[in-house]
């Protein structure tokens, strides 16, 4: 019997266009060929429309400079109150 506790949906924000910016005014392209994969995924991950695989955001945060927690961030503003 689940008790429900990690059915509630969370939302991954990420800064990873501001990243991209920051670091030489990168491309969704040039980024994809650094992290080794395709332009659409980092739009996807851009627009909150796909999670990265673990291996993917240490990537990006490797060739980004940053630290994951500066990368990516669990929205909690929709969770339900624990009281």
């Amino acid at each position: 019997m689940s008790s429900g506790r990690y059915s509630v949906p969370m939302k991954l924000s990420n800064q990873l266009k501001l990243a991209r910016i920051k670091n030489g005014d990168l491309t969704q392209q040039q980024l994809a060929d650094l992290v080794r994969c395709s332009r659409q995924t980092i739009n996807s991950i851009e627009k909150c429309k796909f999670n990265p695989s673990i291996e993917l955001v240490l990537r990006l945060a490797n060739v980004l400079n940053t630290s994951v927690e500066d990368l990516f961030k669990l929205d909690f503003d929709d969770l339900p109150n624990k009281e």
